[in-house]
């Protein structure tokens, strides 16, 4: 029996609605979906890593075929290493398509037997982003309409924190 796996890397800081929209979808199309996050030394993120493994694997608990984990280098280095078939990577605007397509072309020239699947967002996340998220809760606005209410907490105790 084959076991169709799907990485769906990113940095997830914080996840927000949107990507949890590319998480389901995506995890109905594969036997496991493997949401990787992106350890990046040269970025000072608003959480650790562990943090954001924590935070997608609460909010993804009830999704049987999802796996988190973290990790650093390139996506397509450990979708191999996952013995992944495919990179899921979310879509917002035609913005975001130049620039997927690029690493795309690229992935698939490093390793050829690893596909990219894009999802377009639901039109309802369009606008989402992670840096839109940290930006609003920086200055104390709601973000409940971003992102589930236990990351809300957790992002609002981190600029609690800073001011």
């Amino acid at each position: 029996m084959i076991n169709r796996i799907a990485v769906y890397p990113g940095s997830f800081d914080p996840v927000t609605f949107g990507h949890l929209d590319i998480i389901k979808r995506a995890s109905e199309m594969v036997d496991t979906l493997i949401v990787a996050v992106l350890v990046n030394k040269a970025k000072t993120p608003l959480f650790s890593a562990e943090e954001r493994v924590n935070m997608l694997r609460s909010v993804t608990k009830d999704i049987g075929n999802v796996r988190v984990e973290s990790f650093s280098g390139l996506s397509v280095d450990f979708a191999r290493r996952q013995g992944a078939e495919f990179l899921v990577r979310g879509l917002r605007a035609i913005t975001d398509f130049e620039y997927e397509l690029q690493m795309a072309q690229t992935n698939r020239i490093m390793a050829p037997e690893i596909d990219t699947i894009f999802l377009t967002t639901n039109l309802k996340y369009a606008y989402l982003s992670s840096t839109t998220v940290r930006e609003v809760a920086s200055y104390g606005g709601d973000i409940s309409r971003f992102v589930p209410k236990e990351i809300e907490e957790l992002v609002e105790a981190k600029y609690r924190g800073k001011r």
